[in-house]
């Protein structure tokens, strides 16, 4: 019997409203017992003292990049990055090469996840035939193979008819349909957010309206259709009322931000720094606050990174022309704790709920999110107040493309623990 014991550390885990100084005992990869003074005999032990003991972090928005995209990112280097940031779980979008439009797809992510994965891999699948938006993809096939949701990330699907069948058809098989919204006709030739800064530097600015059209209209087509329907990274004060909105009138509407937008503004970028170059781009002041009082009050129900490693022959063009998106498996516990709780805008149970019982309701991850007896065995541990500072270069990544490299930070994670293993400890 393999058995570890994580003693003396503050267990904080609000799927059972716990938050207690306590040991945790785990045994052949399950949690068995939350108590104080556990006999360690015999057992591997980890001291926890000073730090927060929770359940097992879940990003439910990253890009592995794998199969077809390996010189960015691979399912392994991607799961020590995460393992690094104190991640236990991950959910993959599906925009690799090829798409994840089919069981075969997903059948060979979760093999490669078994055979080199630090973390637990989740698979999403594509809602349309090569994300192409035209032809729903085989997604009763790809449930039986094992994904969690679908979603065509990065190409939103324009056509509001299919969405309607993508929404009846999730609803059928009991998955959750992910939006990446964005009117493409609106968004057409945008770089940055569309204001006072985009102007100033004289790119071409994505509106906020791009966003808000599209959550608009699936929220109506989510009332009709009945479907679980999330919206991933928010970004608009707008979309922010509008799901707020959704949830009192009590459709099944849920959402996820990201540590970039409620961090910072466009004001805040670099001029024609492409490590600030993501999509939904960087907006305003008045919407990042709109951001975090969404997830201070509950409108928002989950933290995700939307990690999207690009290689630097590709992100360090000129601004108008490198790829959208940023790193953000590392840096997302210190950016929540620095911007949410040290702040003292949101109490650390609800933080990590954000990371924890949030995306695991979402996604319907049974086990998952949770330090309940007999559940699998994952755990983060992080410290509130030690300093460090982020090198994008000593990253288990691939890929390098961050705005937060030399980046100091108060807390972060401490050691990662995945079906009872330690996987990943501090070590700066």
């Amino acid at each position: 019997m393999n058995r570890l014991v994580v003693k003396n550390g503050r267990v904080i885990d609000p799927s059972q409203d716990l938050d207690r100084v306590a040991d945790v005992a785990i045994e052949d990869g399950v949690i068995r017992e939350i108590a104080g003074g556990i006999d360690v005999t015999g057992s591997e032990t980890f001291d926890a003292s000073g730090l927060i003991v929770a359940p097992g972090f879940i990003d439910m928005h990253v890009h592995l990049r794998e199969p077809g995209f390996e010189h960015a990112e691979t399912i392994e280097t991607g799961s020590r990055a995460a393992a690094a940031g104190g991640f236990t779980s991950v959910c993959c979008m599906p925009n690799t090469k090829p798409i994840n439009d089919s069981a075969t797809v997903t059948s060979y992510i979760l093999q490669r996840a078994r055979q080199c994965a630090v973390v637990n891999v989740f698979p999403i699948g594509a809602i349309t035939k090569g994300s192409a938006g035209e032809d729903l993809a085989s997604i009763a096939f790809m449930k039986e193979a094992g994904i969690v949701a679908i979603s065509d990330d990065g190409r939103p699907v324009m056509n509001a008819r299919l969405v309607r069948r993508a929404m009846e058809t999730a609803r059928a098989l009991d998955l959750p349909l992910i939006e990446h919204c964005e009117d493409l006709n609106l968004s057409a030739g945008g770089d940055m957010h569309e204001g006072v800064q985009s102007t100033r530097l004289g790119l071409r600015g994505i509106p906020r309206s791009s966003e808000d059209v599209m959550v608009a209209r699936d929220i109506l087509l989510a009332e009709v259709t009945g479907a679980r329907y999330h919206v991933a990274h928010l970004s608009s004060r707008n979309s922010v009322a509008m799901v707020a909105a959704a949830k009192r009138y009590r459709l099944n509407v849920t959402a996820e931000a990201c540590p970039h937008h409620f961090t910072l503004s466009d004001s805040e970028m670099r001029p024609y720094d492409s490590t600030y170059k993501m999509k939904p781009p960087l907006r305003e002041a008045s919407d990042v606050e709109a951001v975090i009082e969404g997830l201070v009050n509950g409108h928002i129900e989950a933290i995700a990174t939307d990690h999207a490693p690009h290689p630097g022959d590709e992100k360090m063009q000129e601004f108008e022309s490198c790829p959208f998106g940023i790193l953000g498996l590392e840096t997302a516990v210190g950016l929540s704790l620095e911007r949410l709780y040290h702040s003292k805008r949101m109490s650390l149970p609800d933080l990590v709920r954000l990371y924890t019982q949030g995306p695991a309701n979402i996604l319907s991850l049974a086990g998952r999110g949770t330090l309940q007896a007999g559940s699998p065995a994952d755990i983060t541990i992080f410290d509130l107040d030690h300093e460090w500072t982020y090198d994008v270069n000593r990253s288990p990544s691939k890929s390098r493309n961050t705005p937060f490299h030399l980046r100091k930070f108060r807390g972060g994670p401490v050691a990662t623990i995945v079906n009872g293993k330690i996987v990943w400890r501090f070590d700066q």
